[in-house]
C-alpha cells in the first residue's frame, strides 16, 4: 500500500510539527549539499527555525555567496568587465577551497590534524596510505630488478672483453717466444761456422769420409809444424840460450 499525499497545511500537533522540521530541515541540507557538488554550483541556505534557531549551509562560504548576492541584486547594469572580474572571482575561491582541501588532506597523510576524523576517514586514509606504499615498494623492487639486469648485462660485456684480451695476450706471448727462439737458433749457427762448407767452396777439402765409416775412428795424420818451439828455461837449466829457440827458413 502506497504513501499516501501530505496535505501542506500548518502542523497543529507541536511535538509532530518538531518532528518534521527536524526531519526536513535535514533533508533539504543533504539536498543542498548533493546539488553543490553533483553540479558544481555554488549554494547556499539559511533557516530559521520557529525558535529562532539558525541552520546554514554555504558550499563556498556564506559572506562570499551574500556578496555575490548582493552585487546581482543591487547592481543589475553589470558591464562585461565586472562579469569577468565575478567570474574570476568565482575561480579564485574554487581554486582557494582546492588548494585548502589539498593542504589538509596532505597533513593527514603526514599524521597531522587527524583530531577532527571520524572513524570511516581514518579507514579511508589508512587504505591510502596502504595503497600508497604498496605502490612505493612495487615501484623500488621495478628499478632494483632492472639495476641488477643492467649490472648482469655489463658484466657479460666485461666478461667476453676478458676472454678476447685473453686470447690476444696468449697470441702475442706466442708470437713473441716463437722469434725469441728464431733469434737464438740464428745466433748459434752464426757462432759455429760450418768448415767443411766453406772448405769445399775453396776447393781445398781432402777429407773424405767411407761410406760406413765412423769418423771417430780415423788415426790423425803427423803433422809438420812450421815456427819455433818454446822452451821454459829455468833458473837450474843447463840448456844454451843460444839453443834456445830454433828458426827454420823455409820457402
Amino acid at each position: 500500500m502506497g504513501r499516501g499525499r501530505v496535505e501542506l497545511k500548518r502542523i497543529e500537533n507541536k511535538i509532530n510539527r518538531q518532528v518534521t522540521f527536524s526531519k526536513r530541515r535535514n533533508g533539504l541540507l543533504k539536498k543542498a549539499y548533493e546539488l553543490s557538488v553533483l553540479c558544481d554550483a555554488e549554494v547556499a541556505l539559511i533557516i530559521f527555525s520557529s525558535r529562532g534557531k539558525l541552520y546554514e549551509f554555504a558550499s563556498a562560504g556564506m559572506t562570499a555567496t551574500l556578496e555575490r548576492y548582493q552585487r546581482c541584486c543591487f547592481n543589475p547594469l553589470n558591464t562585461g568587465a565586472e562579469r569577468e572580474t565575478q567570474s574570476w572571482y568565482q575561480e579564485v575561491s574554487k581554486l582557494k577551497a582546492k588548494y585548502e582541501a589539498l593542504q589538509r588532506t596532505q597533513r593527514n597523510l603526514l599524521g597531522e590534524d587527524l583530531g577532527p576524523l571520524n572513524v570511516k576517514e581514518l579507514e579511508n586514509l589508512e587504505k591510502q596510505l596502504e595503497g600508497a606504499l604498496t605502490q612505493a615498494r612495487q615501484r623500488k623492487t621495478k628499478i632494483m630488478m632492472e639495476q641488477m639486469e643492467d649490472l648482469r648485462r655489463k658484466e657479460r660485456q666485461l666478461g667476453e672483453m676478458n676472454k678476447q684480451l685473453k686470447i690476444r695476450v696468449s697470441l702475442e706471448l706466442s708470437s713473441v717466444f716463437i722469434n725469441n727462439e728464431h733469434e737464438t737458433e740464428g745466433q748459434g749457427l752464426r757462432g759455429f761456422p760450418c768448415q767443411w762448407n766453406a772448405a769445399a767452396s775453396a776447393g781445398t777439402s781432402t777429407f773424405m769420409v767411407q761410406p760406413g765409416s765412423n769418423p771417430m775412428e780415423f788415426e790423425p795424420e803427423p803433422v809438420l809444424q812450421m815456427g819455433y818451439h818454446h822452451y821454459n828455461l829455468g833458473e837450474g837449466s843447463s840448456v844454451p840460450r843460444n839453443m834456445a829457440v830454433d828458426s827454420f827458413d823455409l820457402f
